[in-house]
């Protein structure tokens, strides 16, 4: 089994190199991955020397790209949010509060690649948060969820994966006499970029785990039907997906 997870982990990361371009823009490299936003646009990063090793950025188009379209992060509550995101994957604001960087030396700047476009794709959820697409924040809905049921969890935790990065759900469910560990992540706008980002967090991590730990992923389906492909490709890989509209089918064996 160990070996049939790790040919697939290494089919990810080659698939990942080899959708990945360069290209010279004066002191800087624009490097275009393969990994899509909301647009189905590949994002795109760009890296300089600086005096501690190197400096990537994403050149605003986050930000701006929020602001175009109608997702104003004018309020104390997003702005708070948006810090968080950003903390969880060691990123930053820049000086013009618009631009998302993060710093890196050479013996991790293959990680903090991935930190980089990880809180990107984070960010860019936020979209999901303007009116009228959501009335309140997914992640706080599921966790209310949880209280009222006495579901323990522990909330933003963060595992390094079998490759050494760095992965993010925002609740882990404690092992019990009944049931081992369970990690959830809640998202907000099921898509399919989304679903294969967490199958290889959990093809990371899983390894790295207790051998019975469990995934989870709670959809938000109030505004969107959730499509095959994005729940095929969760359970290919071993992740339960919970449509919101069905979360009480799963309230037993999540509160176990």
């Amino acid at each position: 089994m160990i070996g049939e997870i790790q040919a697939l982990v290494d089919d990810y990361l080659r698939w990942l190199g080899d959708n990945t371009a360069l290209r010279q823009l004066d002191d800087w490299v624009e490097i275009t991955t393969p990994c899509l936003d909301r647009h189905n646009d590949c994002l795109q990063i760009y890296v300089k020397r600086d005096a501690d090793g190197y400096l990537m950025s994403d050149d605003g188009y986050v930000l701006d790209d929020l602001e175009a379209s109608g997702c104003r992060l004018d309020t104390e509550k997003r702005q708070a949010l948006l810090q968080t995101i950003l903390n969880g994957f060691g990123a930053r604001l820049d000086n013009d509060r618009k631009t998302i960087v993060i710093s890196a030396s050479k013996h991790n700047f293959s990680l903090q690649k991935h930190n980089i476009i990880q809180a990107m794709l984070a960010v860019n959820d936020m979209f999901y948060l303007s009116s009228p697409h959501v009335r309140s924040l997914f992640v706080e809905d599921v966790a209310r969820w949880f209280d009222k049921h006495d579901i323990r969890y522990t909330v933003n935790v963060k595992f390094t994966g079998k490759s050494g990065y760095d992965h993010r759900f925002e609740f882990a469910i404690p092992k019990s006499r009944r049931a081992p560990e369970r990690v959830v992540r809640a998202i907000n706008a099921p898509r399919r970029d989304n679903a294969q980002n967490l199958a290889f967090a959990w093809l990371d991590t899983r390894e790295v785990r207790p051998p019975a730990s469990r995934a989870y992923a709670f959809l938000n389906d109030a505004e969107t039907d959730v499509q095959g492909p994005v729940l095929r490709s969760m359970q290919e890989y071993d992740v339960r997906p919970i449509p919101w509209s069905r979360r009480e089918r799963y309230r037993e064996e999540l509160a176990a």
